[in-house]
This record gives structure tokens, sequence and C-alpha cells, in this order.
């Protein structure tokens, strides 16, 4: 990495060439910072509401704070650097039929999302994938950052859900699993707000070399 003095921009050497960090680059790892924020946020509070035993008339409002997360998670999938184009797609488009399922339990049921899915587990078909897009960015940072959080994160999510599908976890253990995840989805958030920007947006020579493969067999 060759630093600039004055009003230049850092010029890091990337493995495939050299490449700068603009403002536009800064920007999108912000708003991917802030979409997992607010669906961190979002799931723990509706973690919380479930884990407190609050009543059907308090799950009510565990809909519109799953829409939240939805969008919030599509705005971080829309954002995220991911090397693989082919493994970025999939992610987005597990969001996008995880999300498209929720809509349609939400409007064909008469209870709350939640109660609905926790009522009917085969709805984990549908809405499941949007849990697989996020443990997808879980494997990612896991991978990347070696960090500990996501690296629970990563099977946890998995066996609570298969779990819960297959209905072979004690109700006191999938509490605690949702408990346990809940918590360090908020740690993982926290800890990417005092990251430097830079690790997120990774070496752009890589970027630009796929693309370049991409061009020449098209």
């Amino acid at each position: 990495m060759l630093e600039q003095t004055g009003s230049e921009a850092i010029v890091y050497q990337g493995q495939f060439g050299e490449f700068t960090i603009t403002d536009s680059d800064r920007t999108g790892v912000i708003v991917y910072r802030t979409g997992l924020m607010v669906a961190a946020l979002s799931f723990a509070l509706g973690s919380a509401l479930v884990l407190l035993n609050h009543s059907v008339v308090d799950l009510q409002i565990l809909t519109p704070l799953f829409a939240c997360f939805c969008v919030a998670l599509g705005v971080s999938l829309f954002t995220i650097h991911i090397y693989l184009a082919v493994l970025h797609q999939l992610l987005q488009v597990f969001w996008a039929i995880g999300t498209l399922s929720s809509v349609v339990f939400a409007v064909n049921s008469s209870e709350p999302l939640a109660v609905t899915i926790y009522n009917h587990p085969t709805t984990l078909f549908g809405v499941g994938f949007v849990f697989a897009a996020l443990t997808g960015i879980y494997f990612k940072e896991a991978f990347c950052f070696n960090r500990l959080e996501t690296k629970v994160l990563t099977p946890l999510v998995p066996i609570l859900l298969l779990g819960h599908l297959l209905q072979v976890l004690p109700l006191l253990w999938e509490k605690a699993m949702l408990a346990v995840w809940a918590i360090l989805f908020i740690v993982f958030a926290l800890r990417k707000v005092v990251q430097p920007i830079p690790p997120d947006i990774g070496d752009k020579s890589v970027f630009a070399y796929f693309k370049q493969q991409r061009s020449a067999k098209a």
C-alpha cells in the first residue's frame, strides 16, 4: 500500500493491480453496516417480545418488526462486498424468496406472522430462505474476519431452524438458542461499527479481474 500526501487518495496494492478507495465505496460500507444494525435491533426486539411471553396482541408488533428486519437485511445484501458474484447473487435470491414467502404468509393468515411460523414449521421452507441469506453473511464475516460471534452464528441459525422444522428441539433449547442468536447478532453489528472501513471493501483489483473475466467470456 502506498500512502500519498496532501489531498491525494491512498493507493493500495491488490492481488491484480493497484486500486484506490472512493467516497462511494465508503458510503456503500456505511450503508451495509447500517442495514446490519437495523436488522439486528429489529431481530433482538422481536426476540425479546417472544422470550418474555407477551400476549398475542403484543405479538402483532412482530410482523412490522420482521418487515423492518427483511428490508434492512436486503439493503445489506445489496451493498455487501463478496468476491464471488454467483454467491452474492445466490444470497440475494434467497432473500427475495424468503421475503416474498413472508409477505404471502402474512397476508393470508389471521395470526401474527411469527405465530404462524411457529405453529406451522413447514412455512420455514419459504420464510427460512431469509435466514439462509443472513447465515451467508455470517459465514462470509467469519471466513474473512475470523469473528467469534459469526463462527457461532453460522451453525447455530440452521440448527435452530432445522430443529424447529423437524420438531426435535425442546422448547427450552429453542428459547436459549434464540436468545444467544439475538445477543450475538447485536454484538456482531456493534463490532462492525468500530471496524475500519477498508477491510469491508476488500481488494478491488479482484473484483476488477473477475469482471474482466466475465466480459471476456461474454
